[in-house]
């Protein structure tokens, strides 16, 4: 069997499962590439070059995972975010393009050439405060999460990308870990936000294998935003800005979560729908 053939084999085989449908030829040939540790270009010149009976066992046992629903970030080991590399396994959160937009919004609204404090909530991989932490040189980040094997492989991602010295990875439920006399200059978080009557309509890459403690927050997906929102009103300087990823139609519930808050403001993700939240602690 050639590589051309074992791609084409594998992404029929994956195509006949509706859910994995749209990416089964992007998949097929991402996974053979990551058993044989070669590179697209390396593919596309030699498909005709002969997969040995071994790597093709390896390869179905790869495909296999995929058809689990095993997401393929957790299958590689590894994902892109913000122009940053990070490792991820199923303990973290699969960091998302949507998300981007939240570290954008950040990074407008703070100053690249002053010291800032920040806090990141929920840190998962750590790719929101490792990819401020890129951005901003003088600033110093308070990186949170609950888990402890998250913690661990945030650690890790900001070492790999040269900016651990800058970031503290503690452990706690949200700020409760903090001294309640530190302040700062930003509180961001892409919290829990998914409702738990949508969990049966999710992905099954989703529902099936990412952590359920960072998708979903109760009922209506509210939970984490009603305790976190007035621990961050304690725990901002005065006018400290407060950055929320939130989810579909939620745009309502968290304009009156802060109400009291200043210069309250939604950003739209590419498919205009509400995915930021931004506001200043008066």
């Amino acid at each position: 069997m050639t590589l051309r053939q074992a791609i084409t084999a594998a992404a029929t085989q994956l195509a006949e499962d509706e859910h994995l449908r749209a990416t089964a030829n992007r998949d097929a040939e991402l996974l053979l590439l990551l058993l044989l540790q070669i590179s697209r270009a390396n593919l596309l010149a030699y498909p005709e070059r002969e997969l040995p009976s071994n790597q093709q066992t390896a390869y179905q046992s790869l495909i296999e995972r995929r058809l689990q629903h095993e997401p393929i970030q957790y299958i590689t080991g590894e994902q892109e975010f913000y122009g940053l590399n990070f490792h991820v396994t199923p303990a973290v959160l699969i960091p998302r393009p949507e998300t981007e937009h939240l570290v954008e919004a950040v990074l407008k609204l703070l100053p690249s050439n002053q010291s800032v404090t920040l806090a990141d909530i929920g840190t998962g991989s750590g790719a929101i405060a490792i990819a401020l932490a890129a951005h901003l040189p003088h600033a110093a980040i308070t990186a949170l999460d609950i888990s402890l094997d998250a913690l661990a492989i945030a650690t890790t991602n900001a070492r790999e990308n040269n900016v651990a010295d800058r970031i503290l990875f503690l452990q706690s439920d949200l700020l409760s870990a903090l001294s309640p006399e530190e302040e700062f200059d930003a509180i961001v978080s892409n919290p829990p936000y998914i409702p738990e009557i949508d969990r049966l309509s999710l992905h099954p890459q989703v529902r099936d294998h990412e952590p359920t403690t960072a998708l979903f927050a109760g009922e209506m997906g509210l939970d984490i935003y009603r305790r976190l929102i007035p621990q961050a009103h304690k725990a901002l300087k005065q006018n400290g800005l407060l950055a929320l990823e939130i989810g579909h139609g939620q745009q309502a519930a968290l304009t009156e979560l802060l109400s009291g808050w200043n210069t309250v403001s939604f950003i739209d993700d590419l498919q205009q729908i509400p995915r930021v939240a931004l506001a200043r602690k008066p």
